[in-house]
């Protein structure tokens, strides 16, 4: 099942039709959809894959909390089908980890809720008796929510409901509206991996911040001096307005070239050079230290390792020769 298309007859109930129930959804679920999507489409090379996907959170009366998530697997060859032992098994494991957390739900990616998701539906009654729906909307720009910065959100939730047409019954959806709840050690997750992941620090990060800065800001300063420089070479029309805005700015700039603040720079300059300079000695001086230690260790160990020579040292003599000898040759 690469997508589901559209039936005839929608299976969500129009807007007048409102639920009461409180949801929230946390930033983790959002990221773990996300992230699967992303990694199916690279690995079936399919515009809209099939995803499925389990939701773990807490219910209090009307109040819905969406906490984690984690994934589905279908039987071989039939994606309409859910694998409910590995589900089982999956679930246990999360319990084990997260006692609190009850399965409340499930999650896919469609443009749209249709009736195979009502097949879909039914199969997870068995563990939650009013099961939600997460449905993530990727081709699609509306959405039910908002974020903390007003971007929107293309995800929907659902609530099953049976609705009565006719004398005749069937299951629909009624669309939920939720809110994006986060915690304090949320907003610090979510932050660290915005900006990265754990490879840089908070001093890399206003580094690299400065540095965007003064990019920008350099950009901007060519782009004024080419078009000076295009307006005294006749080559683009004098607007005297920018022009007057650019001699204000200037006007406004501290005065630079003068020889107290060329001097004061001066001193700064060595001074900040004359330190960076030190800490290269230091760190040099440390290093040769360290050298030399090792070299004495060395030594000392080789001078250790000598073989001794016990008793007197031979005379020079012939070898084999007598005492008496000496005295016969002299």
């Amino acid at each position: 099942m690469a997508s589901m298309d559209t039936d005839e007859q929608s299976v969500v109930l129009s807007s007048s039709a409102t639920s009461g129930l409180s949801l929230s959804l946390h930033p983790l679920p959002i990221l773990n959809i996300s992230e699967h999507l992303t990694r199916l489409k690279l690995q079936t090379k399919s515009i809209v894959p099939f995803v499925l996907g389990a939701l773990l959170g807490t219910q209090n009366g009307r109040e819905v909390e969406i906490v984690n998530s984690f994934e589905l697997a279908t039987e071989i060859g039939r994606d309409d089908i859910v694998d409910h032992g590995f589900l089982i098994q999956r679930r246990d494991q999360y319990k084990q980890v997260f006692p609190s957390l009850e399965f409340i739900g499930w999650y896919t990616v469609a443009s749209t809720v249709t009736s195979r998701h009502i097949a879909l539906h039914e199969q997870f009654t068995g563990y939650c008796s009013t099961p939600l729906l997460l449905v993530l909307q990727c081709s699609t720009s509306s959405s039910s929510t908002t974020d903390i910065t007003g971007q929107a959100l293309p995800f929907r939730a659902y609530e099953p409901s049976v609705e009565i047409r006719e004398r005749r019954t069937r299951s629909v959806f009624i669309e939920v509206p939720f809110k994006v709840e986060t915690g304090e050690a949320e907003r610090i997750a979510v932050d660290w991996t915005a900006k990265g992941g754990g490879g840089s620090t908070s001093l890399e990060s206003h580094l690299h911040t400065q540095q965007a800065a003064v990019k920008m800001l350099h950009e901007r300063i060519l782009v004024l001096v080419q078009y000076v420089a295009n307006a005294i070479a006749g080559q683009v029309p004098k607007d005297h307005s920018v022009l007057r805005s650019l001699s204000a700015l200037i006007a406004s700039l501290p005065a630079s070239e003068n020889s107290a603040f060329r001097e004061e720079f001066n001193t700064e300059y060595e001074d900040v050079k004359l330190t960076a300079f030190l800490s290269v000695l230091t760190q040099s001086t440390n290093t040769l230290n360290n050298l030399v230690d090792k070299h004495l260790i060395m030594s000392g160990g080789m001078r250790d390792e000598r073989p001794l020579i016990a008793g007197p040292r031979r005379r020079l003599g012939r070898p084999g020769g007598m005492p008496g000898d000496w005295s016969a040759h002299a």
